[in-house]
């Protein structure tokens, strides 16, 4: 009789690897309390991206409950969400519901981190302003949208009034959640001063003469994001809501920390779009009666492979790039280029293979796919999305990535290239070009 021999090696417990679940308390709670929402997120996403019509009355809940200030410190009185890692799970799991709304709330959260960071290290006018504005985004008085880009006709300036304050000139697109936005985080370049042109951060609020809100977006994808082209005509800003940085063509590297952390969390909404689209796919496959296909076995295979990389990529990612983030003793130029080089590395691995995903799928589904009732068609717009985002849209991305490889000197600021760029044209933007929205 042999006897059983009970073996002394036991089966590890395998962490949650990937990008599966936050990492912190605050990140969980975040995560439980949108999930309270998706559904309806999920039942509505379809109509909305078929008219275009931006999910106002999820936001409206949102900010009821608190939730656009979930990055806000607790000191503040928000949930003290502050690693990227698990904003970037909570994006994922509503992008899975809704990306457009996903792309929304994005620029919610991530504008919190941005302005705990000038809360505890800006000047003062940059501390007093970040938590003003961050007591507004706990209490739901504050939507918070960023116009970075600048529209074709125009530089977007800033020039100082004569009586200490300034004048905001200029038009940004690709604005989104501009419907109902409140706050509007500009990015734009001095003129008119004694000194040469700076890079500066004035604060629009929607209700400042001059500002307009153009109804003009009519996307391939996102098309409920409500991303739409802003107005400046001579607005009026106060000194205390504008936050002055560096001149333009400093070629200060820190800055691409800051730049970091206010996108890198957006990787996970395009890796939920791939996700959910491979959710569709197999679901439809395992619901159908005959066997699958060899090719289609092969297929099912290679996409649960390369979703395994995106998750792998991911996690590694956001892991290194919070450990960057927290970590201010070393030289901040060189903290800039390794989380921007993180970032860059998984951004286009990210743009390359979540696109590829969701095409596949539609291979994996047929035909039926191919019609604008299906939603994968929805996600196969909205995940292109991710190539034009900035920093960087591909070309600069491969600029910056090689230069860090071979040494090539670069300015790698991208606003500050674009700021530096021609003017002589003195085009301006012109509200009555276009129709405004009606708020």
């Amino acid at each position: 009789m042999t006897e059983h021999v009970q073996s002394s090696v036991t089966t590890p417990q395998v962490p949650a690897t990937g990008f599966d679940a936050p990492v912190t308390p605050a990140g969980r709670a975040l995560l439980q309390r949108l999930a309270e929402h998706l559904p309806r997120i999920r039942a509505t996403a379809a109509e909305n991206d078929r008219n275009a019509v931006f999910p106002t009355e999820t936001f409206d809940a949102l900010r009821k409950e608190g939730l656009m200030g979930a990055t806000v410190p607790t000191e503040l009185g928000g949930l003290g969400v502050d690693r990227l890692f698990d904003v970037a799970v909570a994006l994922r799991s509503v992008a899975q519901a809704d990306a457009s709304t996903a792309l929304a709330l994005h620029l919610q959260l991530s504008r919190g981190l941005t302005l705990g960071y000038e809360w505890r290290h800006g000047d003062t006018n940059a501390r007093t302003l970040a938590e003003r504005l961050m007591r507004m985004m706990v209490a739901g008085d504050a939507v918070l949208c960023s116009g970075i880009k600048d529209h074709h006709s125009t530089v977007t300036t800033l020039t100082p009034d004569g009586s200490g304050g300034w004048v905001l000139s200029g038009r940004k697109t690709l604005v989104s959640m501009a419907p109902i936005g409140t706050h509007f985080f500009i990015n734009a370049r001095t003129d008119g001063t004694d000194g040469p042109p700076r890079l500066v951060s004035p604060v629009v609020s929607s209700n400042t003469p001059g500002f307009t809100v153009l109804d003009n977006w009519d996307g391939l994808g996102m098309r409920a994001s409500g991303t739409m082209d802003i107005v400046f005509d001579n607005c009026p800003i106060p000194a205390q809501d504008v936050i002055v940085r560096d001149v333009v063509g400093a070629r200060k590297d820190a800055v691409l920390a800051g730049q970091t952390v206010s996108s890198v969390s957006m990787l996970g909404l395009y890796v939920g779009i791939a996700q959910a689209a491979y959710d569709l796919a197999v679901g439809a496959l395992a619901r159908r009666s005959s066997a699958p296909q060899a090719a289609t076995l092969t297929l099912v295979a290679e996409l649960d492979a390369r979703l395994y990389v995106l998750h792998a990529t991911l996690s590694t990612t956001l892991t290194a790039v919070d450990a960057f983030n927290a970590d201010l003793s070393g030289d901040l130029d060189e903290r800039g280029r390794q989380m921007m080089r993180h970032f860059q590395r998984a951004k286009l691995t990210v743009n390359q293979m979540a696109p590829a995903i969701v095409d596949d799928c539609l291979t994996l589904v047929g035909g039926a796919s191919f019609t604008g009732a299906h939603p994968l068609s929805r996600l196969y717009r909205d995940v292109r999305a991710g190539g034009f985002m900035q920093p960087y849209a591909y070309a600069d991305g491969v600029d910056f990535l090689s230069a860090q490889a071979l040494g090539i000197e670069r300015d790698n600021n991208y606003m500050s290239t674009w700021a530096a760029r021609s003017t002589s044209n003195g085009n301006s933007a012109d509200p009555s070009r276009c129709k405004p929205m009606s708020r």
